[in-house]
């Protein structure tokens, strides 16, 4: 029979070899770290605090994803907003209004790579976040990763998923990380999540929680596309057809990097106030039963930083907030109790519409 102290230190053994083991894993997958190995990216001549570089890139994402999804403008800039506010996007539409295709556009024109989960209700939280599998020619475990090791992930028809699978996105979502089986493993950068849900009520759907909407930087509707746009994707001159003859603008770091310097973007005291005085007044509207929270007004900050980045401004007015301000609120307050992004929409229009602009 063996000791305490031998059993103690096998168990160690067995533990360091199967550690030594995963990062020997890791270490084949692009962009996957253990959160202990995790280096910064790689050095770049570009400077990080630079927001006129975001300018000359998100103009290069923009021509290049407009390219393929057709009519849809202002869609594809509140893509970019999102992206280089380094949030996420949800996307309430039907089928068939081009969601997909935004997303591999630009996975595409970031130079990076393009995930996919298709959401059903036996869907199981490691089917997305990824497994350990075990190997019986060595008695080890080795980590596969999940749709969720890529630079953008398409999460189709969210709402469609158990609340125990959404619940698996909210750590790699807020932290860009994943835990599985006692193990942190980095998501690569950038990490950016389209997400899509159908109505709620059609037969298999499950609500997204408070929480979860929480994580999603803007919230939108693609729509349908307009005849001339429609004529476009018929004859080819946009749309799937396209799409085949994308090729990268940037890499995955360059983009990093840009999210980087959207931070540094100026925002003048008074279009700081401005910010506050919107979020005071969603939390004293009559119409909103639960206003908008801190984590709210931040969000709401950023994504006004990227907007003016994709307008072409190294410099925050406060058109770009009031751009912004209804996709990035409409998802984080309730109207009588329950979250309603189209009534939300009205109510925050009102609230803009009150609300004192600052002066230049």
């Amino acid at each position: 029979m063996r000791s305490g102290k031998e059993h103690w230190h096998r168990c160690v053994s067995r533990r360091a070899t199967r550690e030594g083991r995963l990062r020997e894993t890791v270490g084949t997958v692009p962009g996957l770290a253990i959160m202990s190995q995790v280096v910064a990216p790689p050095s770049m001549s570009t400077s990080a605090g630079d927001p006129a570089l975001a300018v000359a890139l998100a103009e290069a994402l923009f021509s290049t994803v407009a390219a393929a999804v057709r009519g849809k403008d202002q869609v594809v800039r509140l893509s970019l907003v999102a992206l280089l506010a380094g949030g996420h996007l949800l996307v309430e539409d039907l089928p068939g209004t081009g969601k997909t295709l935004l997303a591999k556009s630009l996975a595409t024109a970031l130079g990076g790579r393009f995930g996919r989960v298709q959401c059903t209700p036996d869907l199981l939280p490691s089917d997305i976040t990824g497994t350990s599998v075990y190997a019986p020619v060595d008695g080890s475990w080795n980590f596969r990763p999940g749709p969720l090791f890529a630079n953008v992930v398409l999460v189709d028809e969210i709402n469609r998923a158990s609340p125990r699978t959404q619940a698996a996105l909210l750590e790699p979502m807020e932290e860009h990380q994943v835990s599985v089986d006692g193990t942190t493993y980095g998501l690569p950068d950038p990490f950016f999540c389209i997400a899509t849900q159908n109505p709620y009520g059609q037969t298999g759907t499950f609500p997204l929680p408070e929480s979860q909407l929480d994580r999603f930087t803007l919230v939108l509707a693609m729509g349908l596309p307009d005849r001339d746009a429609e004529r476009e994707i018929l004859t080819g001159r946009g749309g799937t057809e396209v799409f085949g003859t994308l090729r990268a603008v940037a890499t995955p770091e360059q983009v990093a990097v840009a999210v980087a310097s959207v931070r540094s973007v100026h925002a003048a005291p008074s279009i700081v106030e401005y910010v506050l005085d919107l979020a005071a007044a969603t939390r004293n509207h009559p119409q909103l039963t639960v206003g908008a929270s801190p984590r709210a007004s931040v969000s709401l900050l950023q994504a006004a930083r990227a907007h003016a980045v994709v307008s072409g401004r190294t410099h925050l007015t406060p058109d770009d907030v009031q751009a912004v301000i209804g996709s990035a609120f409409a998802h984080r307050v309730a109207v009588e109790g329950s979250v309603d992004t189209r009534a939300a929409r009205g109510v925050i229009t009102d609230v803009v519409a009150g609300a004192p602009v600052p002066r230049p």
